[in-house]
């Protein structure tokens, strides 16, 4: 029997990657950084992998600097590289469930920013 449960909250650090395929199969992709109490606060980051109907609502809902809290599975993604042939890989966390945890207040302001900033090019 073997236990693989990964809980994360923090803030999303890119806008999310969303793929629609051929089959209706929607994936979204996103990174996390996690705050780590150490002298430097340094934050942990985490390539996300979400699928369905939970890549749809980070999709439309999770935004850059959004504070969301995530509970899934840790794989590992493995490739050959393509300039040596070496052996490369990268942990994944694939995300089961999603929880939005700032306020609609939050997400309102931080549109009214995108906006301000955009109004200024």
């Amino acid at each position: 029997m073997g236990l693989n449960v990964v809980n994360l909250v923090g803030r999303v650090g890119t806008e999310p990657d969303v793929k629609y395929f051929e089959s209706g199969s929607v994936k979204c992709r996103l990174t996390l950084a996690v705050n780590r109490p150490t002298k430097d606060d340094q934050p942990d980051w985490f390539n996300l992998e979400l699928w369905g109907k939970t890549a749809e609502i980070a999709a439309n809902y999770v935004r850059k600097g959004s504070l969301i809290g995530v509970k899934g599975s840790l794989k590992l993604d493995q490739w050959a590289d393509r300039a040596t042939g070496a052996p490369r890989s990268s942990p994944v966390v694939v995300v089961d469930k999603l929880d939005l945890l700032g306020s609609k207040k939050d997400t309102e302001a931080h549109a009214g920013q995108i906006r301000e900033t955009a109004s200024e090019f």
